[in-house]
């Protein structure tokens, strides 16, 4: 067990008789004109970890995840959030409550400073999300709060510079802020550092390990590197249903996550992806 799993574990256990898990599935399925993207599965997030999902191309983690936040309805099953069945819930409603995701593609203003757009993300504090016609000076109040989220990744430097002028990775980093600006309980990220180079994948990494210090983060993940760094538990999807889940060391090793990633048996999977 690696020091993060000890520190979710010695928070976790002297409050509760059992395991507390934030998000559960229970027979969650959908079906497409009789295909069958997601088989039945049942899945469970504990409260204060970090989750990965991963699986091959084709696994059906995208439709997995959007079922998850209600961007898809389910066909059977259903999903308990905080204790409560929100199958039915839309995800606006659900992202009021706490559970907030990310998309593949950065979804940020442009021509807006990067102060800007975390403050249009705060403005749902004022009730008045969507009142364009105030003057600006009335949203000057929420600037303190959005310096802070911009301070926590790392770009309280850039807060006047158009979100245009930053580079991919810092561009995530921005959309991070926003999605923290909701006050996530759940933040829910979908392959965060995708299309990054090196340098932007081990930036993305750390502020995904700093935010999750007092939050749950249930991430889908190709790279193998950022999910054996900072998963303390990893589900495997394939062919819609989970075939393993466990640590990093227990799914590399597992001949079922081998065999679906390689299409044969080899000794480890880590050994593969680097």
């Amino acid at each position: 067990m690696n020091t993060r799993q000890e520190q979710v574990m010695a928070t976790v256990s002297p409050r509760l008789v059992g395991p507390d898990f934030i998000l559960e599935a229970r027979g969650l399925s959908k079906a497409f004109l009789g295909f069958v993207a997601v088989d039945e599965v049942d899945f469970k997030v504990r409260r204060g970890s970090i989750h990965a999902l991963i699986g091959p191309n084709g696994a059906g983690k995208s439709t997995f995840f959007n079922l998850l936040t209600k961007f898809l309805k389910p066909t059977s099953g259903s999903i308990h959030f905080e204790g409560e069945d929100v199958t039915h819930e839309s995800p606006a409603r659900l992202a009021r409550n706490g559970l907030v995701r990310s998309f593949q593609i950065s979804a940020t203003f442009p021509h807006l400073t990067l102060l800007q757009n975390v403050r249009i993300a705060l403005q749902h504090r004022l009730g008045a999300t969507f009142a364009f016609w105030k003057p600006a000076r009335t949203l000057r109040r929420l600037d303190p709060r959005a310096m802070e989220l911009l301070d926590a990744v790392g770009l309280a430097s850039l807060a006047h510079a158009t979100a245009a002028q930053l580079p991919y990775g810092r561009k995530r980093a921005l959309e991070l802020a926003t999605t923290l600006a909701l006050e996530p309980k759940l933040l829910l990220l979908d392959e965060p550092t995708q299309g990054m180079g090196h340098e932007d994948v081990g930036m993305v990494t750390e502020l995904i390990q700093r935010v999750a210090a007092d939050r749950t983060v249930l991430m889908v993940e190709h790279n193998m590197a950022v999910v054996s760094r900072i998963a303390d538990t990893i589900s495997v999807l394939q062919r819609g249903q989970i075939i393993a889940e466990g640590s990093y060391d227990e799914v590399s090793r597992n001949p079922a996550v081998i065999e679906a990633y390689m299409g044969k048996r080899c000794d480890n999977l880590g050994s593969q992806h680097g």
